[in-house]
């Protein structure tokens, strides 16, 4: 059977046959998947008018050479390892990632490989009508390419990874990220070990100098830029108008420029300038010149009707400016932003069209028009040459900034447009390598505005960081609009702004107070990012820090809460959020004692174990978090807290039950996360604005640690308490509390049932199940499992309603076998809900479908207990006893059954020496099925 996935949005049809098709809630695709198809076949006088044509990767003017180590080990990887592989490559702009990664998917199809290619779908323009038959049948694997990896949010990123082009069994996948720099690949690499993928890196390193490699990649390039020209290689009588070993060669994009000149100049009979700042010039008048010529040109035709090109130069010079900021955009959306500049001489409509015949559509099957200068680092130049400023030998344009302003909506009122992730990505790049940039425009716009770096996303977060001249007023202005809560998809660019400003800041502050608060935030924001390693480096710093002024008397004054400080303060940590961190604290950094420095001291090691711990050193995380209780247990003793220790100490407990957990640890948990839920209580009743949301979460915490210890009635009244106060947070904050409110529901659900109030249960159920198939359109690689979770539950809570459970354990089985089969991990919750499923099968009589359902969900969970026989021998147990039960009802199976009571039975005394509550209920259920089994078949029935 052939299926295809077809999506409606905004009139356009997008289809994919063999492939999963993700939408957003309104119908728009997150990304869009194409086979790869070789370069194009492109006309030789066509291509030499431009010159931004002739180095375009995708036509492959030039022969690829000087990359074959690396394609060597593109192809190593690709054709070793186990079945999936996720690759991050990365480079500068111009450095050859785009073509290097077109000619090994080239060589991958000529392998027999089926080769994609992803486009991320917010802000690009899709194809209308078109269908993609992605069906790998034949082929020997699957290669995935993703260019711009790094502007794609981590979230559309994880999505991707789970299409099931990528997870068909036995067949080998490879995915190759292209990306500009590592940042955002530490917290990818860790939201992306639940697809159980090898995962690595590689770094395409700039040209060697004095190795040849360079010159032979200008003899190559020479030779195609010459046979495009219609002329014999002139060889040395075209020599490279620079010293090639000088480092700024070290981008393949900079050598290919300085052959493309060294011909053109040679055809022309001009003298080359010498350094790539005069190349690119040069180029660029080239583009000009053309765009003249086309206007004084008036034979020429656009189409048999006989328009004529009748765009001035100087206003297809905006035109080429708009579009290297917004990108190609729909035809609508093209005519309207240049109406909005006032250019309507000749209508928009005909500027359109005289670009679309410089620069056409990437892919002609798509009605786009702006299609931006390339390469993408020519477009840079581009933008940064039209800004007053240079002292290049070409022509600034007073209106670049206004215009610019006005593309980035930075006067305006309005959300930002769609392409500001692309234009203050394309800013902040160029103004890397041309200081006029930043000073003259970047800098002052985001310290006026500084929500477009956060909007722009952490790829444009990142490329920030990296101008050496972003001074700490750009810094500081970006860094107070970052959201309260941690959110992941900018985790890495805030991160990166964070990285910088603290460097800045200790550069300048000699106060060790000051000092220890900015590593103390940085260790925040780098453990929000999954970096690990840093994390550790800077909570360590700042744990010495204030170990040091914990030892030393008199204290120094805290820093004042003004200025960088303060916000500091409120930065959000992975486990410290922001109602711990200002709870308490403020009237505490008034004085003058150890009070100031024990807090800080302990929340510190709380982010130092909870980074500790993402590097897999549990037992070292959890010292650190006994470390922080005592402290403050010591500090309350002596008496050193003017206003109490509640959130203090509260903080700590949290981090240490956190700890406890993590280690599997249940019983020795329960008596901090219970003292931790009774400060929480005091400290919400008297602010309830700051510490309702954590009193919430440790609710919850405490209520699944209760579960786990069979301690259901106490659970239950902790998950009601924790839902009554999520509901009333939600009609407050809905965006901030709905989806946490969506879980806690699940789990209230869970806690009724385990009570015997199987109403209740299948109530809070079904409100869990509408929240979360709202939220899994927005965000389904993260709700889509969580909607499966609370289906499953529905079905066992629908005591009295067979036919309702059985429809719920249908969708969550459906649901299962999609996430299984984009990734295996989540097998053993397919088997799970399979075994549920099978036990609403045979109460409805359809004892042959619930005998397969029952021996499946056995197989799939002793499979996974095979893995992990802890954590997966109960799941095992409870599957072989609802088998069981099926197999010695209507099948009338006795010896059958018994069989799969004795597994059971063994796995549940294992479970009860390690949980002895846990295990000893599961043998009691056991005892008593077993005891129906072997009852006469008259009783059973």
């Amino acid at each position: 059977m052939i299926e295809q996935n077809i999506t409606v949005a905004a009139g356009y049809a997008h289809g994919v046959i063999g492939a999963d098709l993700h939408v957003f809630g309104d119908g728009l695709p997150v990304y869009v998947l194409h086979n790869h198809r070789p370069a194009p076949e492109a006309d030789g006088e066509w291509l030499a008018e431009l010159p931004s044509r002739m180095l375009d990767a995708r036509f492959a003017v030039v022969g690829f050479t000087g990359r074959a180590d690396e394609l060597r080990e593109l192809t190593r990887w690709r054709e070793s390892g186990p079945r999936l592989a996720v690759r991050w490559l990365h480079a500068p702009g111009g450095q050859g990632k785009t073509r290097l990664a077109h000619r090994f998917a080239d060589a991958s199809l000529a392998a027999g490989w089926k080769a994609v290619t992803a486009t991320h779908g917010p802000g690009s323009v899709l194809t209308p009508g078109r269908s993609e038959d992605l069906r790998p049948d034949g082929f020997a694997g699957v290669l995935l390419v993703v260019d711009y990896a790094d502007r794609w949010p981590q979230s559309h990123l994880t999505w991707l990874l789970s299409n099931a082009l990528l997870h068909r069994p036995g067949l080998p996948a490879r995915v190759l990220l292209l990306a500009r720099t590592l940042d955002p690949w530490p917290p990818l690499r860790a939201a992306l070990t639940g697809h159980q993928p090898h995962l690595s890196s590689q770094a395409l390193a700039p040209l060697v100098e004095g190795s040849g490699q360079r010159r032979e990649m200008f003899a190559v390039a020479r030779a195609g830029f010459a046979a495009r020209y219609g002329l014999a290689d002139p060889g040395a009588a075209a020599p490279p108008p620079g010293p090639l070993e000088d480092a700024e060669y070290g981008l393949t994009l900079a050598v290919h420029m300085a052959a493309l000149v060294a011909v053109d100049a040679h055809r022309a009979g001009r003298r080359p300038p010498r350094d790539v700042a005069g190349l690119t010039g040069y180029l660029l008048d080239r583009e000009q010149l053309h765009w003249a010529r086309l206007h004084g040109d008036g034979t020429h035709e656009l189409d048999p009707a006989g328009r004529a090109f009748r765009t001035p130069p100087a206003v297809m010079h905006r035109a080429v400016f708009t579009a290297a900021l917004t990108g190609a955009v729909g035809r609508p959306a093209g005519a309207a932003v240049l109406a909005a500049q006032g250019l309507d001489r000749p209508p928009p409509q005909r500027i359109l069209a005289d670009h679309a015949v410089c620069y056409p559509p990437a892919d002609p099957g798509r009605d786009t028009v702006l299609e931006p200068l390339a390469p993408d680092r020519l477009a840079e130049d581009f933008l940064a040459l039209a800004f007053p400023g240079h002292t290049a030998d070409h022509p600034a344009q007073e209106w670049a900034p206004a215009t610019a302003s006005q593309l980035l909506g930075a006067d305006g009122d309005d959300p930002p447009p769609a392409w500001v992730p692309r234009a203050v990505g394309f800013l902040a790049a160029a103004a890397l390598r041309w200081p006029h940039l930043g000073p003259g425009y970047l800098f002052p716009v985001l310290v006026r505005t500084p929500e477009l770096a956060v909007a722009a996303g952490s790829s444009a977060l990142s490329d920030l960081a990296a101008v050496p001249d972003a001074g700490l007023d750009v810094l500081e202005a970006v860094a107070s609009c970052f959201p309260e809560l941690d959110v992941t998809d900018l985790a890495p660019g805030i991160a990166a702004v964070t990285r910088r400003l603290t460097a800045c800041r200790l550069e300048r502050t000699p106060d060790p107070l000051a000092r220890a608060l900015l590593w103390f935030g940085l260790g925040g924001r780098l453990l929000a990012a999954g970096l690990y390693q840093e994390a550790v480096e800077a909570n360590e710093e700042a744990v010495r820090l204030y170990r040091d002024l914990a030892a030393a008397r008199p204290l120094p004054p805290p820093p004042p809460r003004t200025g960088l400080v303060r916000r500091l303060a409120a930065v959000p940590a992975l486990v410290l959020r922001r109602e711990r961190l200002r709870q308490g604290i403020e009237d505490l950094q008034q004085h003058r004692d150890a009070a100031y420095v024990v807090v800080w001291l302990s929340f510190s090691l709380v982010n130092l174990g909870s980074s500790l711990a993402g590097l897999g050193h549990g037992e070292e995380a959890l010292a650190a978090a006994q470390e922080a209780v005592g402290l403050v247990r010591t500090a309350q003793q002596d008496r050193l807290f003017a206003s109490g220790a509640a959130a203090p100490l509260a903080g700590a407990l949290a981090g240490l039950t956190n700890a406890l957990l993590r280690l599997g640890r249940h019983q020795e948990a329960l008596q901090p996360s219970q003292e931790a839920v009774r400060l929480y209580r005091a400290l919400a009743r008297s602010d309830p604005r700051r510490s309702g949301h954590r009193l919430a979460a440790v609710l919850s915490e405490h209520g699944i640690l209760l579960g786990r210890l069979f301690r259901h009635e106490e659970a239950l009244r902790v998950t009601q308490e924790a839902v009554r106060l999520l509901h009333r947070l939600s009609r407050k904050d809905p965006v901030r509390h709905r989806p946490f409110l969506a879980l806690q529901l699940n789990n209230l659900g869970r806690r009724r049932a385990a009570a015997g109030d199987f109403k209740g249960a299948a109530r809070a159920s079904e409100e869990a199940v509408a929240l979360l198939r709202q939220l899994a359109q927005g965000n389904p690689a993260y709700f889509r499992p969580e909607l499966a979770r609370a289906l499953a539950n529905l079905n066992v809570h629908l005591a009295g309603d067979a036919h309702g459970g059985l429809r719920a354990a249908q969708e969550a089985v459906r649901l299962w076998r999609e996430l299984a089969r984009e990734s295996p991990v989540h097998r053993a919750e397919l088997g799970a809900a399979l075994g549920t499923y099978g036990s609403r099968l045979n109460e409805l009589g359809r004892h042959r479908e619930a005998l397969a359902a029952g021996e499946e969900a056995v197989g799939l969970l002793r499979e996974a207990a095979g893995a992990d026989p802890a954590a997966m021998g109960v799941e095992l147990a409870l599957a072989l006893g609802l088998l069981a039960e099926t197999k010695a009802g209507a099948a009338g199976d006795v010896a059958g059954a018994l069989v799969a009571l004795e597994e059971a039975e063994a796995l549940a005394r294992r479970a009860a020496a390690g949980n002895p509550a846990q295990g000893g209920a599961l043998l009691e259920q056991i005892r008593q099925l077993r005891a129906w089994v072997v009852r006469p078949d008259q009783a059973r029935r």
